[in-house]
């Protein structure tokens, strides 16, 4: 020990912002008390102290709300329990629309809310006026009022969980930097630190990055993927305004504004279109309760537009213009949960200047998972593993944060898709794609055809929450798939290889299926956790008697990777990422087969080569591995070529195409055939807190071999009947669109929301998925009832069933 300084502990926590003091909160509540904190300067230094402090419940799933609502409460009951003023009051929020796009937005907010049991209100400008004497409302044309939302102080915030951290026991030392995390044979096992000249190292069986805008830098140096970079974040407090009352907090996100009053103050601040990276270099060791320089010039267009919406600012004196730096992601969520890279490495940051909202509740989640070995909930939208490695690369970083922070105020329109740092991961057939008219969406890095721009049309997106500018052209790629062939070039999808003498073993103790098949077959499978709750949603073939290949969503690759080599034990298996070693084409469509004839000698026919299994072909001048396989409802095979022939092959299909009726396809259309057919989507539909059975899957689980992890939650479920079933619906209404998040209504009462969404072209209707409750109920008593759902507040008819409305027999895919 070297003064307070431990030799040892169960967990260092690196970071004394409300982040880090949040996590020591909830760790020692859960009874740790070997927890240090170390922070580098003083405590709140570094972004805390300057953060806005607004607390919005709503959150655009319902646990990323769960999570805000409970920071809500607890900072509500923390100056009780620890003596410090929080500054917490609910004085609500209002979000006024300027355009009718944004009407739509906040409406279809206020349905979600209210799923989500947040108090909400839709109010007219007469009401805004009188909440909010001073506004200029005359071009308001609607708002929305959270009564229950409010502001805090964010420093006395992370000071009081400091200090209820430290009265359960967990030690907090101020000016102690980390200089370095310990490993060893790919886990933690420790901290290096140093205090003045003085450096030592505490061994730890656990580590939590909490460094905010250090994090990234010192994640890489035990080659954690942390992708966050700082942007410089504006805002202005006025002298003080005689007679101004308490107001709630006010957004204007078609202005890119918030404000709030306090102590007699206005605070104005943005979040601009264009931002302003910071910290490109590196970030000075000296740097504490620091700000940045001052630019009039960059606040200057959202002041005007500002005094025009609350002529009080024009006679109100500036006492303050703050700069300083906050840290943003490629995706604007946050991270949580343990790396990937480093067993014992956790992580929880990179805010996107929704700190002091989410850090009760991320703390409280993260400290859960670290307990219990599992997260009290789905937490995919902010787990770390959905970072790829390519994105902590400084350059990305610099240029997709100008966009993503201006992003937390845009329209948040369906479809949006990121216009910085792209091009970075493309198909070997990305060009020719492109001159033939494909528009780009992304994913994961991947640029990834989306749909196809008809000759003489303009190829990007106009963004609206009605039927968007490539709605014909999904319609027509749709409509080929259904009635001639399609392609789809899905080379994002995730592969992985499992091999070696214990793979089978290995892969039949992950998986809720059977693995043990012949070569040559195609198993779809899900992995459970205990809870029988979904970790990954896949397809495996078995290559040879000692090899499988690993098929899944290119966006969980990482997740994937991670869960089957957390989960490897004694097994001699070898797991190898080997996603850019081919490219995938989908040949799908009732013309598929004719296709693939004129390519290739080799038979295709039901009897020569079956549904669900995948063979060798020769294809045009090359070699394919063809699998057969549907995520579209129609007959068709997955290509998997070698990355230097994929061209090759794209050129044999497409000039053989026309006499088939060939068309090129985008994952517009992809989606809106696989929701006709009801398949599920991953991180939507199905999550690791959805329960196999009640997502209609039971099909695919095998319980009479073998021990899978999840096998006796399956059984359970099976003996007491489902709480709740994943249902289809269609809207009467051939008009209305379904994207997700809007609210199911059953005989009058909310109940659920759905889960995803597109328009089905052959139905001629939108199509959604999503979870009923229904104990003690039988199919009869889910179908019988009554059905609407509400969009933006107005409610739909629609119809439900728990088949696919399309093709239920699956007739079509055995063609």
């Amino acid at each position: 020990m070297s003064g307070n300084i431990p030799d040892r502990a169960r967990a260092v926590i690196i970071g004394g912002g409300v982040s880090g003091c949040s996590v020591a909160y909830h760790l020692a509540k859960l009874g740790w008390t070997d927890i240090v904190l170390l922070e580098r300067k003083q405590l709140t230094c570094g972004t805390t102290w300057h953060a806005a402090g607004l607390i919005g419940q709503l959150r655009a799933s319902r646990n990323m709300t769960r999570l805000a609502k409970y920071s809500a409460d607890l900072y509500v009951k923390l100056e009780a329990e620890t003596g410090i003023a929080t500054g917490m009051r609910q004085c609500g929020s209002i979000t006024v629309a300027l355009t009718e796009a944004r009407k739509e937005e906040i409406y279809r907010q206020a349905s979600l809310a209210r799923a989500f049991d947040v108090d909400v209100h839709e109010i007219g400008s007469d009401e805004v006026k009188a909440m909010y004497p001073h506004l200029n409302v005359t071009d308001v044309k609607a708002a929305v009022h959270l009564p229950l939302d409010g502001q805090c102080d964010p420093a006395n915030i992370a000071m009081a969980l400091a200090k209820g951290a430290r009265q359960n026991g967990a030690r907090i030392i101020e000016g102690v930097k980390v200089t370095g995390v310990d490993t060893a044979n790919g886990r933690v096992t420790g901290v290096q630190w140093q205090q003045g000249e003085e450096t030592g190292t505490i061994a730890a069986d656990i580590v939590v990055n909490c460094g905010g805008m250090w994090g990234r830098d010192l994640a890489a140096q035990s080659g954690v993927t942390l992708p966050l970079h700082a942007c410089e974040h504006f805002y202005i407090v006025t002298e003080a305004i005689e007679d101004l009352p308490r107001l709630p907090v006010l957004r204007v996100p078609d202005e890119c504004a918030y404000y709030k009053e306090d102590a007699g103050k206005m605070l104005l601040g943005a979040f601009e279109p264009v931002a302003k990276p910071w910290g490109m270099s590196g970030i000075s060791e000296d740097f504490c309760f620091d700000q940045l320089p001052e630019d009039f010039d960059h606040f200057e267009p959202i002041l005007e537009q500002a005094v025009n919406r609350l002529p009080l600012l024009a006679s109100a004196g500036i006492h303050t213009f703050f700069n300083g730096p906050e840290s943003f992601t490629p995706d604007d969520s946050y991270y949580l949960g343990e790396a990937p890279e480093v067993r014992g490495y956790w992580v929880a940051a990179g805010y996107n200047s929704i700190g002091i909202v989410s850090s009760g509740g991320a703390g409280f989640a993260l400290a859960q998972w670290m307990n219990d070995g599992e997260p009290p909930f789905d937490l995919w939208d902010v787990d770390i593993r959905r970072a790829q490695p390519f994105q902590k690369n400084r350059n990305y970083l610099k240029h997709r944060v100008s966009e993503t922070l201006g992003l937390l105020y845009a329209d948040h329109f369906p479809y949006r898709q990121k216009a910085t740092a792209r091009g970075v991961r493309r198909s070997p057939i990305h060009e020719q794609l492109e001159r033939r008219g494909a528009v780009f969406g992304e994913t994961a890095g991947w640029e990834r055809a989306n749909w196809f721009a008809d000759e003489g049309q303009e190829r990007e997106y106009r963004y609206s929450w009605k039927r968007q500018n490539w709605f014909g052209n999904q319609a027509r790629e749709h409509k080929a798939v259904r009635e001639a062939v399609g392609l789809f070039d899905m080379t994002s999808f995730g592969k992985i290889r499992v091999e070696g003498r214990d793979a089978v073993r290995f892969l039949n103790r992950l998986c809720a299926n059977q693995m043990d098949v012949e070569t040559g077959r195609i198993v779809y499978t899900q992995m459970l956790n205990p809870r029988g709750g979904i970790e990954c949603d896949l397809t495996v073939t078995r290559l040879s008697e000692s090899a499988f290949l690993l098929v899944v969503p290119g966006a969980t690759l990482q997740r994937d990777l991670a869960w089957l080599r957390r989960h490897l034990g004694d097994e001699f298996v070898v797991i190898t990422d080997v996603t850019a070693a081919e490219s995938v084409l989908c040949v799908m469509g009732p013309n598929a087969r004719a296709l693939l004839q004129a390519v290739s000698p080799d038979d295709f026919s039901n009897e020569a080569h079956p549904f669900g299994t995948a063979r060798e072909i020769e294809i045009g001048m090359g070699l394919a591995r063809a699998h057969r396989v549907t995520y579209v409802g129609e007959l068709g095979w997955e290509l998997y070529v070698s990355s230097d022939q994929a061209a090759h092959v794209f050129e044999a299909l497409t000039d053989a195409g026309a006499d088939h009726g060939l068309k090129l396809c985008g994952l517009h259309a992809l989606d809106s055939c696989r929701i006709e057919k009801g398949f599920r989507h991953f991180g939507h539909d199905i999550t690791d807190e959805d329960h196999v059975l009640e997502a209609g899957l039971g099909f695919a689980v095998k319980t009479g071999e073998g021990d899978f992890i999840g096998r006796d939650a399956v059984l359970a479920a099976r003996d007491a009947g489902l709480a709740r079933r994943l249902v289809q619906f269609q809207l009467k209404d051939p008009e209305p669109l379904l994207f997700h998040n809007e609210v199911i209504v059953r005989d009058g009462e909310i109940v659920s929301i759905i889960t995803s969404g597109n328009y089905g072209h052959h139905l001629g209707g939108a199509i959604g998925l999503g979870y009923v409750r229904c104990e003690g109920e039988s199919t009869a008593d889910v179908l019988n009832s009554t059905y609407e759902i509400e969009i933006a507040g107005e409610r739909h008819a629609a119809i439900a069933s728990l088949k696919p409305l399309y093709d239920p027999g699956a007739l079509r895919v055995r063609m």
